[in-house]
């Protein structure tokens, strides 16, 4: 079946925010500072209809099976040589439809958006310890850069004591 990448558009709002608990619930492994029960990430509806934010979506057929924002952003420090940059996130694809390479489709339509935009430097955050998604970026030409590195004082035997 083939997959082609477009433009989301407001009504195709109820599967993205069911897209979005999907990313929430694949996430909650690696990252155990998010609240527990339904959260949000993004406003869907308003990233929709941004000039700033192109949404993105695969769809097979009829169905949509994954989704992608790139937001134009300023840089996200004063002394780099971009003053301004895309940042990628709602990175999703149906479980059903995974390993097809529609994540890449996604991230080249958002490429092809930025620099459109003459946006020059993409960014993106991924749980260091989720590997396929490391692989599936490193896969699209993102290469490692940071580490964001956290410690829960509740977890340090130095305040447990106390």
């Amino acid at each position: 079946m083939e997959i082609t990448v477009r433009k989301a558009v407001k009504e195709d709002l109820p599967l993205l925010l069911t897209f979005e608990q999907g990313i929430i619930s694949e996430e909650r492994p690696y990252d155990p500072t998010l609240q527990d029960g339904t959260i949000h990430y993004y406003d869907v509806a308003q990233m929709i209809a941004a000039d700033h934010v192109e949404v993105a979506v695969a769809v097979a057929g009829n169905r949509l099976v994954g989704s992608g924002y790139c937001r134009i952003e300023p840089a996200s420090r004063p002394y780099l040589k971009h003053d301004k940059q895309g940042y990628l996130g709602f990175m999703y694809v149906d479980p059903a439809f995974r390993g097809q390479g529609i994540n890449a489709k996604i991230v080249a339509f958002l490429k092809e958006w930025a620099y459109l935009q003459d946006v020059l430097e993409l960014r993106l955050d991924v749980y260091a310890d989720n590997e396929a998604a490391v692989k599936a970026y490193e896969k699209t030409g993102f290469k490692k850069h940071l580490v964001e590195m956290r410690m829960d004082l509740r977890d340090d035997p130095t305040y447990l004591a106390q």
